[in-house]
């Protein structure tokens, strides 16, 4: 479930886009919330100093000429969200790029003019793959798997071709290009930290438990473990 600073900010975002009144049914519906925490939401904005016009019944409208407060950023951090966002686009899953332009766009909508027709004609681009591998279907339940530190069931193929199923703790991802996706994890079948290919899974499924560790101290052993294996000399196989 968004939080409540995400949910008032779509609120905003959805009342800016509108030019007539929306009626709090809608506002509801669009928002997957109740008609409650609607009007709840729209006295917060106001209170804030949202100016927005509307009663219950009625409707509520963005009265022209509001704007949010603007996020100011220098050029060269800009150039580095564009950039950022532009390579999400092109390498990540679905749901990941359209919350980059989702942002972006955001981001933009509040900067000064100077600065929005800088994004809007940015030149920094990132190349496009000749043959780009489609993102794994599972990559957002992986995503929001380390987001909320759960465990996962996975079937998986190692290196010697043999299938496993295993639960793991995942808390780290890398994107190596267009066709190499890892993702680290401490392994309940190996009881040891792991390297996974995302070409090598064949399927991911939420176990709807979360993992006995938090996620900083996971990181934080996986690489005292890492740092062992580089002084040893031994590899992680997976």
């Amino acid at each position: 479930m968004a939080s409540r600073a995400s949910r008032l900010l779509r609120l905003l975002d959805v009342l800016h886009d509108r030019r007539r009144p929306v009626a709090a049914a809608t506002l509801a519906a669009d928002l997957g919330v109740s008609l409650r925490t609607i009007y709840r939401d729209i006295a917060t904005l106001r209170e804030q100093g949202a100016d927005i016009a509307g009663d219950p019944g009625i409707g509520y409208q963005m009265r022209p000429g509001f704007l949010l407060p603007p996020l100011m950023f220098s050029h060269d951090e800009l150039e580095a969200l564009v950039l950022g966002a532009r390579w999400v686009r092109g390498l990540a899953d679905d749901e990941l790029a359209k919350a980059a332009d989702s942002a972006m766009a955001r981001i933009t909508a509040t900067l000064p003019a100077a600065l929005r027709t800088s994004v809007e004609t940015s030149g920094l681009f990132v190349p496009r793959m000749s043959t780009p591998q489609a993102p794994e279907p599972w990559l957002p339940t992986l995503r929001q798997a380390i987001r909320n530190e759960e465990r996962l069931r996975m079937d998986y193929v190692d290196a010697d071709g043999q299938s496993t199923r295993r639960i793991v703790w995942p808390f780290a991802m890398a994107f190596l290009g267009s066709d190499t996706r890892l993702f680290a994890a401490w392994c309940e079948l190996r009881a040891d930290f792991r390297h996974f290919r995302a070409e090598r899974v064949v399927t991911i499924d939420a176990v709807g438990e979360r993992y006995p560790v938090r996620r900083h101290v996971l990181i934080r052993r996986w690489r005292e473990a890492e740092q062992n294996r580089h002084a040893t000399g031994s590899a992680d196989r997976c």
